[in-house]
């Protein structure tokens, strides 16, 4: 008897054991949550996808080992809307919002519920690090003192931006919505009507440009670099382009580390591969394309950067990663980087039409790459997915609650992202310019009456925009070579009709 209840105690000790340790390996139930979002990659522009001249060994292991969606877009083939729709969950044109000035005022109202605030009610501590581009403050911004309304009252807790893109002043961090670094005695102005006194002008200076640049790119000229806009002051505060790899990676992996108790949720928006692209020294010759490629590499060394921080935090098993971009490639962007003449076989839109500001699939298509170990079986899927959906899918991964008077767009489709469903979207909208409805594999572009704008003509884009409608079947032709609207006048009026409906939609 006494043996027996020895044995029952021992026992008793090894399930207890067993238990914690099993407990141990059971991830919480709200995972934390990193976007990875890249700014002009195209969709063949990683290796997985068939890249060429260039190698990306960090986002390849995170296709290897998670699902690799082939048909999953962003809302917009510019950045601005893009960016507007994923943290919204609703489509820019409903907001006719549009590729912003560096000093535009924030575009997404506080009063409304956006993907960050639906997180942080659920306990979530949540970040932007990165590209912003979504505008700041109310007004006219003065750039030296707090700057509000900013990511702080649309749900992050901590932010830590590039103002607007590497091309527009203010060249400066702004952290928490304070510029970094700004001495008082020496205050910034910003103008992007009227020449400021203070820096060089690269119109007028163009011999001491690191890049030749469009008149468009060619007002004031921080770092060697002319940028659009005009800037004075500031100096303590300037950026220096090359340095961005590593002071955002740095402030991404610090965050990680404080809030690793927590579940925390972040935005981490790239620069790269936007123009000017300046790479880091480091990254100089690692593909055989010059500063686009070789940014390519600097940018896929941030991924593994980041995913190196993550596993030797024990955090990689209760961390969703999700890696896209936010609109479609382009080569000659306003810089004469030499993206044209050393592209060689390599093709960033892989066999899609178009590319950045059009309306065909290479606009919106994107890399998107979605991984969790333990949780997401690898592999790939051609699911029709949509950026603007995160909102609602993270709503139902996380138990967050979205109500209907807000993210109007946004659908629940968890199961598709995490690969466990290869059924998406029945129908979606594409912006460029003008709408297209996607419905299966049916496309439909909306005619545009207006004219390309000036700044895109010369850009050398297959925009898409026409006076007649176009119709084309993805299944049969990928690459929107052939405009069948003439012969299915029955499914251009269908798609039409469809069209209009989800534009009535308030």
């Amino acid at each position: 008897m006494k043996t027996y209840k020895v044995y029952l105690v021992l026992l008793i000790l090894a399930f207890s054991c067993t238990s914690k340790q099993h407990k141990k390996e059971v991830p919480v139930s709200k995972p934390n949550i990193i976007i990875i979002y890249a700014d002009d990659l195209g969709f063949g522009d990683i290796g997985i996808n068939g890249a060429k001249g260039v190698k990306t060994p960090n986002i390849d292991f995170l296709a290897e080992n998670g699902i690799n969606h082939l048909d999953a877009h962003c809302s917009a083939a510019t950045c601005t809307p893009s960016r507007y729709s994923l943290l919204t969950g609703s489509y820019a044109f409903r907001n006719k919002a549009e590729v912003l000035p560096g000093d535009a005022p924030l575009i997404i109202n506080p009063n409304k519920e956006t993907l960050p605030s639906m997180l942080q009610k659920g306990g979530y501590k949540t970040a932007v690090i990165g590209k912003w581009h979504l505008g700041l403050g109310s007004g006219k911004v003065d750039w030296n003192k707090e700057i509000t309304p900013g990511p702080k009252e649309i749900g992050f807790d901590y932010s830590f931006l590039i103002p607007a893109t590497g091309d527009r002043v203010p060249c400066v961090f702004v952290e928490n919505q304070q510029v970094l670094g700004l001495n008082p005695d020496n205050p910034i102005e910003v103008n992007y009507l009227e020449k400021l006194d203070g820096y060089p002008i690269g119109l007028e200076n163009p011999d001491d440009l690191k890049q030749k640049a469009d008149p468009q790119h060619s007002q004031t000229v921080i770092n060697g670099i002319s940028r659009i806009g005009y800037m004075s002051g500031g100096e303590e505060a300037l950026w220096k382009d090359e340095n961005f790899p590593f002071v955002l990676t740095d402030k991404a992996k610090h965050f990680i580390t404080e809030n690793k108790e927590n579940p925390f949720f972040l935005y981490f928006a790239f620069h790269d591969i936007h123009v000017p692209r300046a790479p880091n020294k480091r990254f100089a010759g690692k593909s055989s394309m010059g500063p686009r490629g070789d940014a390519i590499a600097q940018m896929d060394w941030c991924v593994g950067e980041l995913m190196n921080h993550l596993k030797e935090s024990k955090l990689l098993e209760n961390t969703l990663v999700i890696f896209t971009s936010d609109n479609g490639p382009i080569l000659d962007d306003g810089y004469k980087d030499k993206a044209v003449e050393l592209l060689g076989s390599h093709k960033p839109a892989g066999i899609y039409k178009g590319a950045k500001y059009s309306i065909y699939e290479a606009g919106t298509r994107m890399p998107t790459i979605v991984f969790w170990p333990g949780n997401i079986k690898p592999g790939q899927s051609s699911a029709m997915l949509n950026q603007v959906d995160l909102f609602a899918s993270l709503a139902s991964l996380t138990g967050g609650k979205l109500s209907e008077e807000f993210a109007p767009d946004s659908e629940n489709h968890l199961d598709a992202w995490l690969g466990k469903s290869n059924i998406g979207r029945e129908i979606m909208i594409e912006e460029a310019f003008t709408l297209a409805l996607r419905k299966g594999n049916w496309k439909y572009i909306e005619p545009q009456e207006r004219p390309t704008p000036d700044w895109l003509v010369n850009k050398e884009v297959e925009t898409g925009l026409m006076t007649t409608p176009q119709l084309f079947n993805l299944d049969d032709d990928p690459e929107e070579t052939k405009n069948i609207a003439s012969e299915f006048p029955e499914k251009v009026e269908e798609m039409r009709n469809a069209l209009n409906e989800i534009k009535r939609k308030q």
